[in-house]
């Protein structure tokens, strides 16, 4: 069974970094991070293969996060500098049994999620 714990949240001034971690334990080929503003939809924020170096971004966080994945390939960070007001919201790491394309980049392709942790910024 795939099970997903974050690390990592907590509240920030504009500008300032943070940086969020994923452990994973079960098979998974594709991993996320998704957040959720208040009132808001959820939405991808960077998806990664399990092992892999291939990585998408929403445009919103393009040039400002990274995904990398520890070597034994079982926890993923996101890192995230510049942070802006806008990116305060709840941080949920996925995960999928399927190697899944960025037009598949959906909330419903992902079957297991962690509690998620809170990521606030302030201006």
């Amino acid at each position: 069974e795939v099970q997903l714990v974050e690390s990592g949240g907590g509240s920030v001034q504009a500008g300032e970094s943070l940086r969020l971690s994923c452990a994973a334990s079960g098979h998974t080929a594709t991993l996320a991070w998704f957040r959720q503003a208040p009132g808001a939809e959820r939405e991808g924020v960077g998806m990664v293969y399990t092992g892999g170096e291939t990585t998408f971004y929403a445009d919103s966080v393009q040039g400002r996060f990274a995904l990398f994945q520890d070597k034994d390939k079982k926890t993923l960070h996101l890192q995230m500098y510049r942070l802006t007001p806008e990116d305060t919201g709840m941080y949920y790491c996925a995960a999928s049994p399927r190697f899944l394309t960025a037009s598949s980049w959906t909330r419903a392709n992902f079957p297991y999620w962690g509690h998620g942790t809170q990521v606030t910024v302030s201006a």
